[in-house]
Protein backbone atom coordinates (compact mmCIF):
# COMPACT_ATOMS: atom_id res chain seq x y z
CA UNK A 1 0.00 0.00 0.00
CA UNK A 2 1.48 3.35 -0.88
CA UNK A 3 2.20 5.54 2.09
CA UNK A 4 -0.50 8.32 1.62
CA UNK A 5 0.58 10.77 4.43
CA UNK A 6 4.24 12.24 5.65
CA UNK A 7 4.90 10.98 8.72
CA UNK A 8 7.88 12.28 11.13
CA UNK A 9 9.23 8.49 10.63
CA UNK A 10 9.16 8.50 6.82
CA UNK A 11 11.06 11.79 6.66
CA UNK A 12 15.14 11.07 6.36
CA UNK A 13 17.07 14.24 7.59
CA UNK A 14 19.07 14.51 3.80
CA UNK A 15 15.07 14.64 2.45
CA UNK A 16 14.49 18.21 3.36
CA UNK A 17 16.71 21.02 1.70
CA UNK A 18 15.99 24.37 2.06
CA UNK A 19 15.74 24.49 -1.65
CA UNK A 20 12.81 21.87 -1.27
CA UNK A 21 10.75 24.33 1.69
CA UNK A 22 11.34 27.64 -0.17
CA UNK A 23 9.39 25.89 -3.20
CA UNK A 24 5.98 24.93 -0.73
CA UNK A 25 3.41 27.01 -1.49
CA UNK A 26 2.35 28.60 2.01
CA UNK A 27 -0.96 26.94 1.32
CA UNK A 28 0.53 23.32 2.20
CA UNK A 29 1.89 24.40 5.70
CA UNK A 30 -1.99 24.66 6.81
CA UNK A 31 -4.11 22.28 7.96
CA UNK A 32 -3.52 19.05 10.30
CA UNK A 33 -0.58 17.17 10.75
CA UNK A 34 -0.14 13.84 10.77
CA UNK A 35 2.52 14.40 14.25
CA UNK A 36 0.42 15.54 17.08
CA UNK A 37 3.66 17.14 17.96
CA UNK A 38 3.37 20.06 15.31
CA UNK A 39 0.53 22.91 15.36
CA UNK A 40 -2.01 22.48 12.90
CA UNK A 41 -0.61 25.72 11.57
CA UNK A 42 2.22 27.21 11.36
CA UNK A 43 2.57 30.98 13.71
CA UNK A 44 3.13 34.11 12.05
CA UNK A 45 6.41 35.79 12.97
CA UNK A 46 5.82 39.28 14.57
CA UNK A 47 7.72 40.93 16.92
CA UNK A 48 6.00 39.35 19.62
CA UNK A 49 7.52 36.44 19.18
CA UNK A 50 11.39 38.06 19.38
CA UNK A 51 12.60 38.16 22.95
CA UNK A 52 15.66 39.15 24.65
CA UNK A 53 16.94 41.60 21.31
CA UNK A 54 19.14 44.11 22.49
CA UNK A 55 18.07 47.62 23.29
CA UNK A 56 19.24 50.58 21.72
CA UNK A 57 19.52 54.29 22.70
CA UNK A 58 20.30 56.76 19.91
CA UNK A 59 21.09 60.03 20.71
CA UNK A 60 18.98 62.87 19.24
CA UNK A 61 20.11 66.41 18.07
CA UNK A 62 16.98 69.30 18.85
CA UNK A 63 18.90 72.71 18.59
CA UNK A 64 22.13 74.14 18.07
CA UNK A 65 23.37 77.42 19.14
CA UNK A 66 24.49 79.75 17.46
CA UNK A 67 22.96 78.47 13.63
CA UNK A 68 25.73 80.70 11.98
CA UNK A 69 29.53 80.77 12.88
CA UNK A 70 32.73 82.48 10.93
CA UNK A 71 35.04 80.50 9.09
CA UNK A 72 37.55 80.48 12.09
CA UNK A 73 37.62 78.36 15.28
CA UNK A 74 34.10 78.34 17.06
CA UNK A 75 32.33 76.42 19.37
CA UNK A 76 28.60 75.32 18.97
CA UNK A 77 26.58 74.12 21.76
CA UNK A 78 24.74 71.41 20.58
CA UNK A 79 20.96 70.28 22.49
CA UNK A 80 19.96 67.23 22.77
CA UNK A 81 19.55 63.51 24.30
CA UNK A 82 20.79 60.40 24.89
CA UNK A 83 24.03 61.97 24.43
CA UNK A 84 27.07 59.38 26.20
CA UNK A 85 30.53 61.08 27.73
CA UNK A 86 32.18 61.69 25.05
CA UNK A 87 30.76 60.86 21.50
CA UNK A 88 32.39 62.26 18.12
CA UNK A 89 30.82 64.79 16.09
CA UNK A 90 30.95 65.71 12.55
CA UNK A 91 30.21 68.67 10.29
CA UNK A 92 28.69 67.67 7.01
CA UNK A 93 28.74 69.48 3.79
CA UNK A 94 25.64 69.73 1.86
CA UNK A 95 28.36 68.56 -0.92
CA UNK A 96 29.20 65.70 1.25
CA UNK A 97 32.35 66.45 2.38
CA UNK A 98 32.70 65.80 6.32
CA UNK A 99 34.77 67.44 9.21
CA UNK A 100 35.52 66.37 12.65
CA UNK A 101 35.11 68.66 15.81
CA UNK A 102 38.04 70.34 16.88
CA UNK A 103 37.39 69.53 20.37
CA UNK A 104 34.43 68.11 22.22
CA UNK A 105 32.88 69.01 25.46
CA UNK A 106 30.42 66.99 27.28
CA UNK A 107 28.21 68.83 29.81
CA UNK A 108 25.18 66.47 29.92
CA UNK A 109 22.73 63.72 28.64
CA UNK A 110 21.57 66.78 27.39
CA UNK A 111 24.04 69.27 26.36
CA UNK A 112 27.76 69.11 24.62
CA UNK A 113 29.76 71.94 22.86
CA UNK A 114 31.81 70.79 19.91
CA UNK A 115 34.41 73.86 18.42
CA UNK A 116 34.48 73.50 14.57
CA UNK A 117 36.98 75.37 12.27
CA UNK A 118 35.29 74.92 8.75
CA UNK A 119 36.99 77.29 5.88
CA UNK A 120 34.42 76.65 3.22
CA UNK A 121 31.07 78.54 3.91
CA UNK A 122 28.35 76.70 3.48
CA UNK A 123 25.60 74.71 5.18
CA UNK A 124 26.09 72.12 7.49
CA UNK A 125 24.67 68.68 8.84
CA UNK A 126 25.58 67.54 11.84
CA UNK A 127 26.28 64.48 13.25
CA UNK A 128 26.46 62.82 16.54
CA UNK A 129 27.75 59.04 17.35
CA UNK A 130 28.23 58.08 20.84
CA UNK A 131 31.03 55.09 22.09
CA UNK A 132 28.21 52.54 21.25
CA UNK A 133 27.78 53.54 17.73
CA UNK A 134 24.16 54.87 18.07
CA UNK A 135 24.12 57.71 16.28
CA UNK A 136 22.15 60.47 15.03
CA UNK A 137 22.25 63.10 12.03
CA UNK A 138 20.50 66.19 11.72
CA UNK A 139 17.00 66.30 9.59
CA UNK A 140 18.77 69.30 7.96
CA UNK A 141 21.35 71.60 7.43
CA UNK A 142 21.19 73.35 10.85
CA UNK A 143 24.58 75.34 11.14
CA UNK A 144 25.37 78.31 8.46
CA UNK A 145 29.31 78.90 7.65
CA UNK A 146 30.09 82.58 6.20
CA UNK A 147 32.27 85.22 6.27
CA UNK A 148 31.41 87.86 9.19
CA UNK A 149 30.20 91.30 8.04
CA UNK A 150 33.44 93.18 6.93
CA UNK A 151 33.31 97.02 7.96
CA UNK A 152 34.92 99.26 5.56
CA UNK A 153 34.17 102.56 7.18
CA UNK A 154 36.81 103.22 9.62
CA UNK A 155 35.45 103.81 13.50
CA UNK A 156 36.56 106.67 15.42
CA UNK A 157 34.89 110.36 14.55
CA UNK A 158 33.25 110.94 11.58
CA UNK A 159 33.97 114.76 11.25
CA UNK A 160 33.15 118.14 12.98
CA UNK A 161 29.86 119.41 11.52
CA UNK A 162 28.19 123.02 12.03
CA UNK A 163 25.78 122.56 14.60
CA UNK A 164 23.25 124.48 13.05
CA UNK A 165 23.49 123.11 9.17
CA UNK A 166 22.15 120.17 7.47
CA UNK A 167 25.37 117.86 7.13
CA UNK A 168 26.11 116.13 4.13
CA UNK A 169 24.81 112.23 4.10
CA UNK A 170 27.04 110.29 5.90
CA UNK A 171 27.14 107.13 4.70
CA UNK A 172 28.60 103.76 6.83
CA UNK A 173 29.83 100.40 4.67
CA UNK A 174 29.94 97.21 5.19
CA UNK A 175 30.63 94.51 2.84
CA UNK A 176 28.17 91.72 3.37
CA UNK A 177 25.45 93.52 5.68
CA UNK A 178 22.31 93.17 5.14
CA UNK A 179 20.78 95.39 7.77
CA UNK A 180 22.42 97.92 10.15
CA UNK A 181 21.05 99.22 13.32
CA UNK A 182 22.17 101.82 16.29
CA UNK A 183 22.60 99.56 19.60
CA UNK A 184 24.64 101.91 21.87
CA UNK A 185 24.48 105.51 21.93
CA UNK A 186 22.36 107.98 19.48
CA UNK A 187 22.90 110.16 16.85
CA UNK A 188 22.00 113.71 17.33
CA UNK A 189 18.15 114.25 17.20
CA UNK A 190 16.19 114.69 14.92
CA UNK A 191 18.87 113.31 12.67
CA UNK A 192 17.46 110.19 10.12
CA UNK A 193 19.60 106.90 10.48
CA UNK A 194 18.68 104.65 7.17
CA UNK A 195 19.52 101.09 7.83
CA UNK A 196 20.45 99.09 3.54
CA UNK A 197 21.99 96.66 2.28
CA UNK A 198 25.97 96.85 2.07
CA UNK A 199 25.70 100.34 3.75
CA UNK A 200 23.77 102.77 6.09
CA UNK A 201 23.17 106.64 6.10
CA UNK A 202 22.81 109.69 8.43
CA UNK A 203 21.27 112.65 7.02
CA UNK A 204 19.48 115.84 8.20
CA UNK A 205 19.61 118.51 10.71
CA UNK A 206 20.46 118.35 14.44
CA UNK A 207 18.77 120.33 17.17
CA UNK A 208 19.61 118.62 20.00
CA UNK A 209 22.92 120.82 20.90
CA UNK A 210 23.29 124.16 20.76
CA UNK A 211 26.80 124.32 22.14
CA UNK A 212 29.74 122.09 21.38
CA UNK A 213 29.29 118.91 21.37
CA UNK A 214 30.26 114.96 20.60
CA UNK A 215 27.24 112.20 20.08
CA UNK A 216 28.83 108.66 20.24
CA UNK A 217 27.24 105.81 19.41
CA UNK A 218 28.10 102.31 17.78
CA UNK A 219 26.28 101.12 14.71
CA UNK A 220 25.84 97.45 14.50
CA UNK A 221 25.97 95.30 11.22
CA UNK A 222 24.19 92.17 10.38
CA UNK A 223 24.53 89.84 7.49
CA UNK A 224 21.55 87.20 5.91
CA UNK A 225 22.96 84.49 8.27
CA UNK A 226 22.18 86.90 11.70
CA UNK A 227 26.41 87.36 12.16
CA UNK A 228 26.77 90.54 13.55
CA UNK A 229 29.80 93.21 13.88
CA UNK A 230 29.71 96.51 15.71
CA UNK A 231 31.32 99.28 15.03
CA UNK A 232 31.79 102.85 17.32
CA UNK A 233 31.43 106.57 15.93
CA UNK A 234 31.19 109.66 16.87
CA UNK A 235 30.22 113.21 15.48
CA UNK A 236 31.37 116.89 16.86
CA UNK A 237 29.31 119.51 16.69
CA UNK A 238 30.42 123.26 16.26
CA UNK A 239 29.01 125.92 16.52
CA UNK A 240 29.94 129.94 15.65
CA UNK A 241 29.64 132.31 18.49
CA UNK A 242 26.71 134.13 17.64
CA UNK A 243 24.81 130.47 16.76
CA UNK A 244 25.57 129.83 20.91
CA UNK A 245 23.77 132.96 21.88
CA UNK A 246 26.79 134.90 22.00
CA UNK A 247 27.51 138.19 24.06
CA UNK A 248 24.67 140.47 25.43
Amino acid sequence: MAQTKVTSPGITDSSITNVKIADVAASKLTGTLADARFPATLPAISGVNLTNLPTETKPTIGSISPTAIPNTSTAVTITGTNFVNVPQVEAINSTGAITAADSISYTSATTIVATFTLPVDGTYFLRVENSDGNAVRSSSALLNVSDLPLWVTAAGSLGSFAGASAISTQTLTCTDATSFAITSGAVATPLTFTTGVGSCTITGTQTQYSSAAVSNFTVTATDAEGQTADRAFSMTWSFEIGQSGGFN
